[in-house]
Parts: C-alpha cells; structure tokens; sequence
C-alpha cells in the first residue's frame, strides 16, 4: 500500500522560480496594452486581459504568505474524503448521495485570522471556513502551516450553480489538485472542458488517482499510464501524477509531500499569475500579430485625398474666380482711366464668393461668422469621391494589420468626417490668395494710360478752343506743326492709339499673369486643404497606428518571462 500511495509519476514542478519583480512588470505591460487598444478593439476580446489585471492586482495585494490550493474533480472522486484526510478531521461531508458537495469548504493551517482576508475574497463563507491547529499536534502540521486547502463542488454537478462556483474558484486559487477515480479517469467532460484548458497552468496542476486501493497492484501501473498519456495529450506533460487513497495515512504521503513543497515554496500564486499572464497574452496574439506597423497611409493615397478634400472645398471655384478676379483687377488698374470707373461697378468675382475683396479684406465679418464662403456645396459626386478616397487612405494605412484593426482605422479616419465641410470653408476663406497687394507693373502701365489720356484729353481741347475760337471771329490759335501734322490733333490722335495699343500689348499679358496668380492660389489653397486632411482625417489614422504599435511592444513585453 505504500508503494500505491508514495508512487509520484513526475518529479514535482515548481524548479523554475518566478521573480515577483518580472511579473509586475509583464502585468503593467498587459494594463499598457490595455490602455494603448482602449475604445479601438471590441470589448469582448478584453475581458480575459481586463480580469487578469483586476485578479493580479488584488491577490497580489493579500497574503503572500497563503496559498490556496483547491481540490477539483467529479461527483464520486473522493475530493472531500482527501480534504478530510489531509485535515485529519471530518469537515466537508461524505456520502453516496451526489453530489455531497454542495457549497466551498476551507482548511487553514495556521491562524485564521491571515487567510481571512484571502477566503473574503475568495468567496467561501465563514461558517464553512476551519482552522487545522492544535496543541495536540505539536510540529507535526508545521510543514503545512499557510496552506489554505479548499473543496470545490463537483464540477459534472446536475445543479448549474456549483459548475458555476467551480469555475469561479478555478479562476482564483494558487493551485489546483485534479482528483479523479479509477472509473471515471478518462471521463471526457474533465479533459475537454477542464484539463486542457489548464495547459499553461502546467507549474500549478497536480493530478491525483484516488481510491487506488481499488486497483490491484498490477492493474495500477497500467491506469497510471493510460492517465498519463490522456495528460500528455491535453498538453499537461511533465505535471505531477500521484496514486492516493484516504482510508490509508500511507496513502497521503505522496500528496501530503507535494503539498508542503508547494507551502514551502511560496511560488504557487506568482506560478498561477504567470501562467494567467501565457493564457492572456496568446489569446490576445492574433489581435496584434506581429506586423511592423506603417508611419502612415501610402503617398499616393494621401495625394488622391487632397485632391478629392480640394473638390469638395471648392478650390477649383475659388481658383476661377481668381483669375477672373486678377483679370477684373488688372484691367482696373491698367485700362483707360475713363472706363475705370464703369469696370469697378462690375463685381469682383472673389467678393461673389464671400472671400477677400480688392481691398484683400473679408466682404463682411458678420458674414463670415455664420458661413465663411459661399463657395458652391459639394455635389454629391465629389462627396462620394471624397468617401472613397478616406477609404482609400484607411485601407492602405492598415493592409499589413491583423484582422481587428482595420475597422479601427476605417473608424478614426471617418471619426471628423462631419467637422470637414466646415473646416475647410474655414481654411478656404482664412487663405491669403495672393491678391492683396498690387503688381508695380500695373501701376506703371496705369501710369502710361493717364498720360497718353492726358495727352489726348489736352489735343482735344486744343482743337475744341481753336475752334471755338474761330467760330466766335476771334485771332486762331497758332498751331505748332509736327512734320505736317498739327500738335494738337498729334496729341488726341497719338494718346488714342497709344491707348489702343498699349491695352493690346497689356491684355496678353494680363492673362499669363492671371493664369500664375490661379496657379499661386491653387498651391496655397491646396497647402490649407491638406492640412485639414492632415488634421482631420491622417492624425487619427497615425494615432491609431501608433496605438497599435504601442499594443504590439507592451504584449511582446508581457509575453517575456
């Protein structure tokens, strides 16, 4: 029977320690990974990481001086005939009726009151909570003292609240010891739905053959085995395998022994938080991968978005009308001083617009309070370009991210998609078109106007006088002669032509001029235009990416151990 009871299939885990240190610092890594996908991936895929935060935080900050250890197993295994073992006395009930089990029982080695606050939070109520210490013992429970030893419910229970309460404590405790019968060992619901879940929890899993003494000596080794191939298969290679039985002392020797290694050790919490922390951060792998994240959408898509934000602006308006504008101005300032007037009561093309006038002044201030332009609205094809090209920047910014990220980017760059209309009419009319200030040439070719207008003006009314003069009998005016031509009718006749000809030379000329000043405008308005797409629709985008850049360094941070 001691060869039944004392048979320990692996050597027990625990060589490997965990430096408290590491573990906090992959845990911050999970809460910065935490915060970097805050509102950017669905909710449901954080739960797991967003407990194992709340759990650490607390059990670290309780008792590290207990460890929890739980037994967990089917109806009929023998988990409370063990617990009543280890106890030495008879605190969890027994019987064939199943499941006995109903509620969470605690054993604690040691004083009550430092696992108290451990057991609170753990769930297990006080009248169910024992204490394994008496003077009658002397140093014989020493070994064990910090052990706070639960008894679970049966997890195959016909009442769906003791699963619950199972699988609420399997969340919680230290340790867990695995207790299965030689009938119901390889019982599917424990491997699939327990067992192999615990795979990364391999440093902290202990399973235990109970009521061995129903085997024959030779049919032990054979179950041993077949157990441990059904562990090797649910990924629980190298965990402790043990052969108990609880009508024997003898046959608890081998799990009394794991035991008090595990109290020992003081590793068993950091062994469970760290193989918490493996669970959540390969659950949380595929929403990261391991992409480098780009710095930002592609140029070329960048360039069709400023082109599809200057469309819906309007730009191309503005931009005619300031040519026509230049044109209007020039010829103002450069035609013959008596049309001048009758072009300045034409309307200047940018004042049309509501944008800044010839005085290089807004038209109204009030009226720029309440629409900055009045550049005509989008139409619904340039609207539906402007969509496309966001699109366009959203799907090329995230091509290379894992699956969970696109609509995140798609969302950010649609994010100020309403603040557009009115940012860009903001920039449009807070643009400087480059009209403000007078060409030096109009001015000079304005000047050559008023003095061959000057010059006719005066042959005119010299002839005017000479012949007013004649018509009245009076002496005539001497005539200075210019070859054979009179001064004053080389004054009227040569300011005409001069005119003539210098408004021909001019108009050329204004209008390469004009077609510079559209293509000045055009560059600056589509600088503005890009800053507000820069603004409103590539930051967020760029903060995205930099979130995710910041998630996949601070899980490779918490997948180091």
């Amino acid at each position: 029977m001691t060869n039944i009871a004392g048979r320990v299939r692996e050597a027990f885990r625990g060589d490997q320690r965990v430096d408290p240190d590491a573990l906090i610092a992959r845990l911050d890594a999970v809460r910065r990974f935490l915060t970097a996908v805050d509102g950017l991936l669905p909710d449901a895929e954080l739960v797991p990481a967003h407990t194992l935060v709340e759990r650490a935080g607390t059990r670290l900050a309780l008792s590290r001086d207990h460890t929890v250890v739980a037994l967990a197993g089917a109806t009929g295994s023998g988990k409370s005939s063990l617990f009543n073992a280890l106890a030495q006395l008879e605190l969890s009930p027994v019987g064939v009726r199943r499941p006995t089990t109903g509620v969470t029982h605690a054993c604690v080695w040691g004083p009550l009151e430092g696992a108290n606050r451990l057991l609170d939070w753990t769930g297990v109520l006080p009248r169910h909570r024992f204490v394994r210490e008496s003077a009658l013992d002397g140093d014989d429970e020493t070994a064990l003292h910090g052990l706070i030893l639960l008894d679970l419910p049966d997890f195959d229970s016909v009442q769906r609240s003791h699963r619950l309460e199972v699988d609420r404590l399997l969340g919680l405790v230290d340790q867990v010891v695995w207790v299965v019968d030689p009938q119901k060992y390889a019982d599917r619901v424990i491997h699939d739905s327990y067992l192999r879940e615990f795979h990364r929890h391999r440093d902290v899993t202990v399973v235990v053959l109970n009521q061995a003494d129903r085997l024959s000596p030779t049919e032990l080794p054979r179950v041993l085995d077949d157990l441990r191939r059904l562990l090797d298969s649910d990924g629980l290679t190298g965990v402790p395998l043990l052969a108990t039985t609880a009508i024997d002392p003898a046959g608890m020797a081998g799990l009394r022994a794991a035991l008090e290694r595990t109290v020992a050790e003081r590793q068993a919490a950091l062994r469970r938080l760290a193989g918490d922390v493996d669970s959540v951060v390969a659950g949380l792998d595929e929403l990261v991968g391991s992409a480098r994240p780009a710095g930002g959408p592609e140029d070329t898509a960048v360039d069709a978005l400023n082109r599809a934000l200057a469309g819906t602006a309007g730009v191309p308006a503005v931009t005619e009308a300031v040519e026509k504008a230049y044109r209007h101005r020039a010829g103002a300032a450069t035609g013959w001083p008596l049309v001048r007037g009758w072009r300045r009561l034409r309307p200047d093309p940018l004042r049309r617009l509501h944008l800044p006038g010839p005085s290089g002044d807004a038209a109204d201030p009030a009226e720029s309070l309440v629409a900055a332009t009045s550049v005509p609205d989008p139409t619904a094809a340039q609207r539906s370009a402007l969509g496309l090209a966001i699109r366009a920047v959203a799907d090329r910014a995230a091509a290379d991210l894992p699956a969970a990220w696109p609509a995140a980017v798609t969302s950010a760059a649609r994010s100020r998609l309403g603040d557009l209309p009115d940012a860009l009419d903001q920039r449009i009319a807070g643009t400087d078109l480059g009209l403000g200030r007078r060409p030096l040439w109009w001015r000079i070719v304005g000047g050559v106007q008023w003095l061959v207008t000057l010059a006719a003006v005066v042959g005119l009314g010299w002839l005017v006088l000479g012949y007013a003069l004649r018509a009245l009998g009076l002496p005539a005016l001497d005539n200075p002669m210019v070859g054979q031509v009179p001064l004053p009718t080389l004054l009227l006749l040569g300011g005409l032509l001069a005119g003539l000809l210098v408004a021909a030379l001019t108009r050329p000329v204004v209008r390469w001029a004009a077609r510079r000043a559209r293509g000045r405008a055009e560059q600056r308005l589509t600088a503005q235009v890009a800053r507000v797409g820069e603004e409103y629709v590539l930051a967020p985008v760029r903060i995205v990416l930099a979130s995710y850049a910041q998630a996949r360094d601070a899980l490779r941070d918490a997948a180091r151990r």
